[in-house]
């Protein structure tokens, strides 16, 4: 039996554009969109893949792009907010024929997070960025966002964790870089 991987966030900038290339250049523009609203909403593969095209070409006329989910594993509403990336999955959303935005290509519905994680490791193959998985997206967005605010309580919250321990952990920050970063901190310079 193999050991389940060390799923990580993408920690560099230039990594997550090699992503971004090689789920378009080798994958599709299904994967890709897939990575970018991941990646930007911090939502869980189970929930991005049942939305709908519906959730986003209903927003157009919407000053604010939010759309509402209720998130499968925790059964809780939380407001998506897809403006940083909405122009560009509308783009995409708007030539897709079927009701699901991520579509698979065999029967009616969405493709399945197996299918999910193919993709993601083929491109994450390709672009030489290891320890990808469906949890990278979700991780990478809580990465991206504490490394911004350093509000770990607001992203305890937007994740639905139990403790601000748990949140550190699942986006990587360990102790070996709280350490390194208080190297280098001194309150009198």
């Amino acid at each position: 039996m193999t050991q389940p991987k060390n799923v990580q966030p993408i920690r560099d900038q230039q990594q997550l554009e090699d992503m971004k290339w090689a789920l378009r250049r080798h994958c599709s523009e299904r994967d890709y969109i897939l990575f970018v609203v991941g990646c930007e909403t911090g939502l869980r593969v189970g929930d991005l893949l049942k939305m709908t095209t519906k959730q986003i070409l209903d927003l157009k006329s919407k000053q604010n792009k939010i759309i509402r989910v209720k998130e499968g594993k925790t059964q809780k509403i939380r407001d998506m907010y897809i403006a940083n990336c909405f122009q560009e999955v509308y783009e995409y959303a708007k030539n897709i024929p079927s009701p699901y935005l991520f579509p698979s290509r065999k029967g009616e519905g969405p493709i399945t997070p197996t299918q999910a994680y193919r993709q993601l490791n083929k491109a994450a193959e390709f672009a030489g960025v290891e320890h990808v998985g469906n949890h990278t997206l979700r991780k990478t967005f809580g990465y991206w966002f504490y490394k911004a605010t350093k509000d770990i309580a607001m992203l305890q919250r937007i994740l639905h964790h139990s403790h601000p321990s748990v949140t550190l952990r699942y986006i990587g920050i360990t102790e070996e870089e709280t350490n390194n970063v208080l190297k280098y901190f001194s309150v009198f310079h």
